[in-house]
């Protein structure tokens, strides 16, 4: 299994990176973050071991070690000053590499001590493309999502425990290492309501009504599970020629698996590729990146636009089955200035009906877009 997860869509670009640069990685809680630095051949220290933790504080690795990697040092407190000074006394004679989930990617935003000092990687679960090795790779990606424990081990059995131990990890370790939450049981459940409203415009309001907390309370929590990478929003796309919605956000969960089998989980699963491709061009090129929907005032609406640098470069629609092209998609193609528009299903059928527009297997529109 460590020479699959080793084997990551990021190893290029943070070899390159680590000869100019430190490197931090972040990202989901049992994602393959330590698997990956460990591929890189570093001299691994974890702040979590009582001697590797004496080791990091006196500075005690070898004159001939390249690469020192840090995993989970921002549990200490003093990370930043600590980190700032190992690198700039010793950057020519060592590459640093920094790993955490997400606390790391919250305190790193907390001061500019470090700034211009590293590049950063959001790392994410394996998807299609980079699942190739594995036969049936979608529908094993579908059933087991992209984690992977889960989605190597192949066991259903083992993939209902993996989920619960998860959930038990983010929510009461993650949780209580980020924030001070009192009601820690009522992120449960809300964390356990949440893939029934994949898909869907999300509602604060019906979610604080049933939590029995105020809306304020509800959106915050929202954003807490945003922050450990449990789940995320996207927010609508607003072309100037349409009425379209302004304020509804849409959720996803990292963990597609976890939303009921048919037409929501697959749209997640699509959503997830699509972050995926979004994180790595503006982690690797330096293109800013956004994931949206589009829905106008009558309902019409397509699932995901991506835009880079603020401009709309392709819209996606996803369908279960090989149906005929949806006719909100020659609407919105002709209002909204999308150049291209794929229409996604899990069948095997490829056909263009107007310029500009395909309807294609999913597979296949992950090769056209360069998907990772």
């Amino acid at each position: 299994m460590s020479t699959l997860i080793a084997a990551r869509y990021l190893t290029p670009a943070i070899r390159d990176d680590l000869s100019r640069k430190m490197v931090f990685v972040g990202g989901p809680r049992q994602v393959g973050k330590t698997s990956l630095a460990l591929s890189l051949n570093p001299f691994y220290l974890n702040w979590d071991d009582p001697e590797h933790r004496r080791r990091i504080l006196s500075k005690d690795w070898p004159k001939n070690a390249s690469l020192i990697t840090f995993d989970e040092i921002h549990k200490y407190a003093r990370w930043r000053n600590l980190i700032k000074g190992y690198y700039d006394t010793q950057k020519q004679t060592h590459s640093f590499l920094v790993t955490g989930s997400a606390r790391l990617d919250h305190y790193r935003k907390g001061g500019d001590s470090l700034l211009g000092r590293y590049h950063y990687y959001r790392l994410h679960p394996f998807s299609l493309p980079e699942a190739k090795f594995e036969k049936n790779a979608l529908q094993r990606l579908l059933k087991f999502g992209g984690f992977p424990e889960p989605f190597l081990g192949g066991d259903e059995r083992g993939h209902r425990r993996w989920q619960l131990e998860r959930l038990e990890r983010v929510i009461r370790e993650d949780l209580r290492d980020l924030e001070r939450v009192r009601e820690i049981s009522l992120i449960e459940r809300l964390a356990e309501a949440l893939p029934e409203r994949v898909g869907s415009p999300l509602s604060i309001k019906n979610l604080a009504q049933d939590l029995e907390v105020d809306h304020k309370t509800a959106a915050r929590w929202i954003s807490i599970l945003e922050s450990l990478y449990f789940a995320y929003r996207i927010p609508p796309f607003g072309a100037p020629k349409i009425r379209a919605v302004r304020k509804e956000q849409k959720l996803y969960l990292w963990d597609w698996s976890q939303v009921p089998e048919g037409g929501f989980r697959f749209e997640n699963l699509v959503a997830g590729h699509l972050l995926k491709y979004c994180h790595f061009i503006e982690d690797t090129q330096g293109h800013r990146m956004e994931l949206r929907f589009l829905r106008d005032i009558d309902k019409r609406e397509i699932d995901f636009v991506v835009l880079r640098d603020r401009k709309p470069i392709f819209a996606v629609e996803c369908k279960t089955g090989e149906k005929a092209l949806s006719p909100h998609i020659p609407y919105f193609k002709a209002r909204t200035g999308i150049p291209k528009f794929y229409q996604v299903h899990l069948g095997t059928r490829h056909q263009a009906p107007m310029d500009g527009v395909e309807i294609l297997p999913f597979a296949d529109f992950c090769r056209s877009e360069k998907l990772v």
